[in-house]
């Protein structure tokens, strides 16, 4: 077995690739937003493009899911697919403003079937190079590289389009992904979790598989029929929907309030920003149990806190709606922080989503869910950009209110579901008639002293008879 100090070059080596991967993935959408506002003078372009690029990605989540478990080769899959979706996204930079929108718009759907193996993908190889105890500081490590690169991805984007094009920063984020592709293929020389644990007697070559249609659908049922699941899935994908319409509103802004539309990226650094302050509090909050805690007596009649990450989703729903109505009216570079605001609900909420989600998971199919959950959470990102661009084309504070709109529906689809039904207290089993004691035998009556003394008497006269008649 190997140590940890020899798998820590692995890892870190994973996390370099997954980082830039990452940050590219979130470089391109602001990027995209900026190119098609600068070519053609109209956001609409811009929302269109980042639209085909995020609903291709939500269809192609549980499909990519599935093949990537499959496979005998996943990592060579990982590489195969990064490098498409770099290709798709230089196909898009070298397209835009040379074609109609249509034909660009339809070059992005075919990147966005891509897109999932950034995200997805690299978690799901992690446990090749990461063992045992350590497995857990390696989420945690790989956490840490979405909150990394959804702050640096925006901002860089915002920077190499003021200073060389959008067009160029459509290039540099396929460039970071391209970057991955050595990290991906060193994942070849640790075999697949799957493999790697012939003790437990599990033949999985062996076992029969179901379709890939009816291993899709499961994702969808297993969903569909657990209510706490389905009440956050819900909540999460219209709130989504809102969070793309001020996406796609942050160049609008950058040009209206900030002074061009490059800085509109900011705004959207600013969000991630608020975001990873929020989750890093969130964190060091629930780190260790609070002392007066541990020696609290146990309490059997006391429930768990069930309630607690389906409470934070409903509030940072909330919070949501206030920051995007607040950005509506916000003059200048207040609305960097009303948009902040808005960073500072989001991160709770996508904690709190993975919560529920493990919490109410089948394990045998808890990779499927979280796939086919964070899918149609992308569909409603996508809904919204597409939604917002002829609105923040004609006002983006109708569009900045029409968003924190659909955050008001989405915190009343979650009072509309509510919770999961109690279960009825079975009715205790009526007791049985106790079986009737078998009689006690007639005890003889107590004799008093004195007919003792009577009986005696006669029997000694009795003994003196019969002598006599000797």
């Amino acid at each position: 077995m190997k140590s940890s100090y020899a798998l820590g070059r692995p890892l870190w080596t994973y996390l370099g690739g997954a980082a830039a991967s990452r940050a590219g993935d979130e470089m391109t959408g602001p990027a995209l937003l900026l190119a098609g506002f600068a070519v053609t003078g109209r956001p609409a372009a811009g929302s269109t493009l980042l639209a085909a690029l995020t609903i291709a990605a939500a269809v192609g989540g549980p499909l990519f899911g599935v093949l990537l478990d499959r496979s005998p080769r996943p990592d060579r899959v990982l590489a195969l697919t990064l490098a498409a979706y770099a290709l798709g996204v230089i196909a898009v930079a070298g397209a835009v403003g040379r074609l109609p929108v249509p034909f660009v718009a339809a070059i992005a759907l075919a990147a966005g079937l891509f897109n999932p193996a950034v995200a997805g993908g690299w978690t799901s190889q992690l446990p090749r190079i990461v063992t045992g105890p350590a497995l857990s500081r390696g989420f945690a490590l790989d956490a840490m590289t979405y909150s990394v690169a959804s702050l640096a991805g925006p901002a860089l984007a915002a920077l190499v389009a003021a200073a060389f094009g959008a067009r160029t920063a459509v290039i540099v984020a396929a460039a970071l992904v391209t970057v991955a592709l050595p990290s991906a293929r060193s994942l070849s020389r640790y075999p697949p979790a799957p493999l790697a644990t012939p003790r437990l007697g599990v033949n999985r070559q062996a076992a029969p598989r179901p379709g890939l249609s009816r291993q899709v659908a499961a994702g969808f049922a297993a969903i569909a029929t657990r209510r706490p699941l389905l009440r956050a899935t819900v909540t999460s994908v219209v709130s989504y929907v809102g969070i793309g319409m001020l996406l796609v509103s942050c160049p609008v802004l950058g040009a209206q309030r900030l002074g061009g539309p490059a800085r509109g990226a900011l705004l959207i650094s600013a969000i991630a920003a608020a975001s990873l302050v929020a989750n890093s509090v969130l964190a060091r909050r629930h780190r260790r149990p609070d002392q007066h805690r541990r020696h609290r007596r146990p309490d059997r009649h006391r429930r768990p806190p069930r309630g607690q990450p389906d409470t934070r989703v409903l509030a940072s729903t909330l919070v949501i709606g206030v920051s995007m109505a607040a950005a509506a009216a916000a003059p200048g570079w207040l609305t960097m922080a009303a948009v902040a605001l808005g960073g500072a609900g989001e991160g709770p909420q996508l904690t709190a989503l993975f919560e529920v989600r493990h919490r109410e998971s089948p394990e045998h199919m808890r990779g499927q869910i979280f796939t086919t959950a964070a899918s149609l959470k992308i569909g409603g990102l996508a809904a919204g950009a597409a939604l917002a661009g002829p609105l923040a084309g004609r006002s983006v504070t109708a569009c900045l209110l029409v968003a924190a709109g659909f955050e008001l529906c989405a915190a009343a689809a979650y009072v509309l579901i509510g919770p999961p039904p109690k279960a009825a207290r079975p009715a205790p089993p009526p007791k049985a008639a106790r079986p009737a004691p078998p009689p006690k035998a007639a005890r003889p009556a107590p004799r008093s002293p004195r007919a003792t003394r009577t009986g005696l008497q006669a029997g000694t006269t009795a003994r003196s008879e019969e002598k006599l008649l000797e």
